[in-house]
């Protein structure tokens, strides 16, 4: 008996275009998912937490990183000193909106007793020199790690703190920052002439 033969279904064209929309579709909603988390928990809405109060203020925890020009840096350091302490990455897009007002604050008040320090989230090394020449960043900046995040409570992007010359957190901004209203505090800050004790 001679075998019969199966017939073979053809895959038409009709097929195929079927299943590309279905991927397209797919990874349409993927990438919407991916950027509803990013804006969600990363790119955060702004959040002010401030307290005027110099004795109520937490003490910012110290730490020391090394900056891109290989020179350490701790908190402890810059104790007498209001420091602008922000954590970012160069793909945020609020990050990048914001750190040319840092940098024209570091260059303002750097005589009066202000510094930045910029740390890095969340992002690779290799894309930190060159976007910090092109931001002409005159304040050190270096990366960050998952415990520095958690000792400061750290969980959207960009995450903005000014911290007294008494070493204490006066004012921590989740999301982007008014230029204006940071530059209000900072004055105010520069103004406390007295150095609490912890």
């Amino acid at each position: 008996m001679p075998a019969e033969e199966i017939p073979r279904k053809e895959i038409g064209a009709g097929t195929v275009r079927k299943g590309q929309i279905i991927l397209l579709a797919v990874a349409a909603l993927v990438a919407v998912t991916c950027l509803y988390l990013l804006n969600r928990y990363w790119i955060a809405p702004a959040a002010v937490q401030h307290d005027t109060s110099s004795a109520s203020r937490l003490s910012a925890p110290d730490f020391t990183v090394t900056d891109f020009s290989g020179n350490k840096v701790s908190l402890s350091d810059l104790r007498g000193r209001v420091v602008l302490l922000d954590f970012w990455a160069t793909w945020c897009g609020p990050c990048r909106m914001e750190i040319p007002s840092f940098v024209q604050f570091a260059d303002r008040y750097k005589d009066q007793g202000f510094s930045a320090l910029g740390i890095v989230t969340h992002d690779s090394p290799r894309n930190v020199p060159d976007f910090y020449r092109q931001f002409r960043m005159n304040y050190s900046v270096a990366m960050g790690s998952e415990q520095l995040e958690g000792l400061y409570g750290v969980y959207g992007l960009p995450t903005t703190l000014l911290i007294g010359r008494d070493g204490r957190i006066y004012n921590k901004v989740v999301g982007a920052v008014d230029p204006a209203y940071l530059e209000r505090e900072i004055q105010k800050l520069l103004s406390e002439n007295a150095v609490a004790e912890r």
